[in-house]
């Protein structure tokens, strides 16, 4: 009597050994596959999210460097002093006014450093500067006494003398970044 028992049990042994074993190593997988999938979904969440988020900060990123184009356009020395000279200036209200205008149309941009690289942004911070050095260095060539005239035409020499306007080269930085964008 003993001996059908045994063989079933003999039988069932094993069979329930490999059932286990296949439950477990299935389990296993699942999970990892879960996990897997997991981890999947959400590298494509994140790349969604990151495609939406270009989409909506690219048109704002162009508006930056578009804006930062038009200050470095109007601190150039040479259109600044054509639309901030006035009949009569003399010397130093001129002087005075250009570091104004250059301030004010810097202040005006400041918030677009936040869209663009620090490379880019770098070179328009150094092209104001170097336009101010300018600015300075025109005023104490000239005199304070001088007349306004004088002093644009001493603005305009120095200006001439430079191998590159510092607006030109900031400018060269952003239109390269543009071009890494598209």
């Amino acid at each position: 009597m003993n001996e059908p028992w045994i063989l079933l049990i003999a039988a069932l042994l094993p069979a329930l050994l490999v059932f286990l074993t296949a439950f477990y190593l299935i389990r296993q997988l699942a999970g990892d596959l879960r996990g897997e999938l997991r981890n999947e979904l959400t590298a494509a969440r994140g790349r969604e999210q990151k495609q939406d988020d270009h989409r909506h900060t690219l048109p704002l990123r162009l508006q930056a460097y578009e804006r930062l184009t038009l200050f470095l356009e109007r601190i150039t020395p040479g259109p600044l002093v054509l639309r901030v000279h006035k009949r009569n200036m003399t010397a130093e209200m001129l002087h005075r006014e250009l570091l104004a205008t250059i301030r004010e149309e810097f202040d005006h941009n400041v918030t677009q450093q936040i869209y663009v690289s620090d490379g880019v942004w770098q070179r328009v911070r150094q092209a104001k500067e170097e336009t101010v050095r300018l600015v300075n260095l025109a005023y104490e060539q000239a005199g304070d006494q001088a007349s306004g005239t004088a002093y644009s035409q001493r603005v305009f020499e120095l200006a001439a003398g430079l191998k590159h306007m510092p607006s030109q080269v900031a400018l060269f930085a952003i239109r390269e970044e543009v071009r890494r964008l598209f």
